[in-house]
């Protein structure tokens, strides 16, 4: 199980995971003491450079695993079109990352509909050892014939929980990728998820492990440092 939060870096995070007044720059170091991995987020509005990667892999701890979501001039730009020149760069920045490498989220366009050429055509083209999970925000793509295409290519469906977003408990890979949005019913990235709420998605992805999966599950209603209680109680209730 690999359980941590959307982005480590935020103001309304003192006195919740860092002491007050840090300094942005250590806000890192206090996150990898509380957990093991962390889904980058900065890189969908502006990807690092390689430097930037290989720096990660020499500051974070043994163990500790960074998934890193897709930039959006791939995803949002192009919606997936002609997309060897963002997997070089990827493929590139993987490479940098080695032993803290997590999964390449990709996250599509609201409005991009279904086009199982176009998505089987980014799946076989990137690198077979780079593990990929797929959010879709249209609802074209809550398909059977979605899922059959994933599993071929062995990418992951992104399992959702969020406000008007399908929660659909489906593995496609030999990893399970879960984003929790928030429970708010109105808005996404709100709320703070009941104790309740939380003991059901741990004995959801213990049966997951149980079944032989990997899990991820990052939480990303980071408000009021919501995200941050919310990953540590479901830490606490895997065990």
């Amino acid at each position: 199980m690999h359980i941590g939060t959307s982005g480590w870096s935020y103001d309304h995070w003192e006195n919740v995971l860092y002491p007050p007044k840090t300094p942005a720059r250590d806000r890192l170091a206090h996150y990898v003491r509380a957990f093991d991995t962390v889904e980058l987020n900065a890189s969908f509005y502006r990807w690092p450079r390689v430097e930037t990667f290989e720096g990660w892999r020499e500051r974070l701890p043994y163990g500790f695993r960074l998934t890193v979501k897709a930039p959006r001039g791939l995803t949002h730009a192009k919606r997936l079109h002609e997309p060897e020149v963002w997997i070089e760069r990827i493929a590139a920045a993987w490479h940098e990352l080695g032993d803290k490498r997590g999964v390449l989220l990709v996250q599509t366009h609201p409005n991009h509909a279904r086009d199982d050429a176009r998505l089987d055509y980014f799946l076989g083209a990137l690198p077979s050892w780079l593990p990929v999970a797929v959010e879709f925000r249209h609802p074209s793509w809550h398909h059977e014939a979605v899922y059959a295409l994933l599993e071929k290519h062995g990418a992951a469906y992104v399992v959702l929980s969020g406000a008007g977003l399908p929660c659909v408990l489906k593995a496609t890979a030999p990893f399970v990728y879960v984003r929790l949005h928030g429970p708010d019913h109105d808005h996404l990235y709100a709320g703070s998820y009941s104790d309740d709420d939380l003991r059901w998605w741990a004995h959801r992805m213990g049966e997951w492990a149980a079944s032989g999966h990997e899990v991820w599950a990052y939480f990303n209603n980071d408000g009021h440092g919501h995200a941050v209680r919310n990953a540590q109680t479901l830490r606490a209730l895997i065990g």
